[in-house]
């Protein structure tokens, strides 16, 4: 099995493998010690690193591939251990849908960091020290505000199957409050992000302006930059998908009527990101991670086995989740799996093109 998961892996990883873009690289030198009060949590543990190194994208690189390294060990290590097949089916499933190209096409993006984040919450869980989970949550909404509308959720559901309602609530306050606090706060002033830009460059590290320019703008002037509506057009389906295939899925395994709305709300909320930005591609890969991360929650209540319906409707489910256009960014688009293109990603690694410093 272990062959098996890696074998899927490197199928994944060989579609949709890059370096890090200059985009998150910029977003992961931004630092509360520079000023900024939002997404800063990775920027200021590598700022003392960063700044004796001086700030050099490669170092920004490495940290990016570790934390994915992090996330795929846990993926190929819960395929080795789990004890139900349908589990092991999920996560063989995610890394050979467009999922696994796209895990590694966003290496480098802070969602990456919120999931791991999300399996160490759900490690302590197991233990019954939901206090350092909790606080764990805390951490990941210092990293990004969407831990409101990605894992934040999902950890809910989690506490949710284990703990009483009253501490579920007491155990998602905490980082319910930060991000309210995150949310709440004044934009950072354009000086600060220029100060930034300025010693990036300085520095010849590859920074993208742009991304520094986010954190100076409010929602308002955000949402002036893109149509929401074709955003949510474009989740629409996948919305309507999820939402009926776990339903479905449920009113064959009688679902606790209260776990059932949570969980399904859970799978959704990313979809709500139509409010935050335009990256709407990013989103219905959110929303795809959500909905297996429910599937595995579930799939752990049939030790026994599913049934035959419940096992069809997530394999028809999933079979429809591939006409979901998930295009990279930057130009990108996944490598198809013939010779001439394997030849050529071949030719980019041996020649060392591959490594390049990007410039988007």
């Amino acid at each position: 099995m272990t062959s098996a998961a890696l074998a899927c892996v490197l199928v994944a990883a060989y579609t949709g493998i890059r370096m890090p873009n200059a985009w998150s690289a910029t977003l992961q030198s931004v630092s509360f010690q520079d000023g900024f009060h939002r997404r800063f949590l990775v920027g200021t543990l590598m700022d003392p690193i960063a700044d004796a190194a001086g700030y050099r994208y490669r170092m920004y690189a490495l940290l990016s591939f570790l934390i994915l390294a992090g996330l795929l060990s846990v993926l190929v290590y819960q395929t080795v251990v789990t004890r139900l097949p349908a589990r092991r089916f999920l996560i063989l499933a995610f890394f050979l849908l467009p999922t696994g190209g796209y895990l590694f096409h966003e290496v480098g993006y802070f969602d990456q960091v919120l999931y791991l984040l999300l399996f160490g919450a759900l490690w302590m869980l197991g233990r019954g020290w939901w206090i350092p989970a909790s606080l764990t949550m805390v951490l990941a909404m210092c990293v990004h505000e969407l831990t409101a509308l990605t894992v934040l959720p999902l950890f809910f559901v989690a506490c949710l199957r284990t703990l009483p309602l009253s501490r579920t609530i007491v155990a998602a306050v905490p980082a319910c409050a930060t991000g309210l606090l995150i949310l709440t706060a004044k934009p950072t002033s354009a000086g600060t992000s220029l100060a930034l830009q300025r010693k990036l460059e300085d520095a010849h590290f590859p920074v993208r302006g742009d991304a520094l320019e986010l954190f100076s703008r409010t929602q308002e002037d955000s949402w002036k930059m893109y149509s929401q509506k074709d955003v949510f057009l474009y989740l629409l389906p996948l919305i309507i998908l999820i939402a009926v295939a776990l339903v479905l899925f449920a009113r064959a395994g009688n679902r606790p009527a209260k776990l059932l709305v949570m969980s399904v709300l859970a799978a959704l909320a990313p979809a709500m990101a139509t409010l935050a930005g335009w990256d709407r591609e990013r989103w219905a890969f959110l929303l795809l991670v959500n909905f297996l991360i429910i599937l595995w929650f579930w799939f752990g209540d049939f030790q026994v086995g599913l049934k035959s319906v419940q096992f069809g409707v997530v394999v028809v489910a999933l079979l429809l989740t591939v006409h979901v256009p998930l295009t990279y960014f930057d130009g990108f688009s996944p490598r198809p799996l013939t010779g001439e293109a394997i030849g050529d990603f071949y030719r980019d690694l041996t020649s060392g093109d591959f490594f390049d410093t990007p410039r988007l």
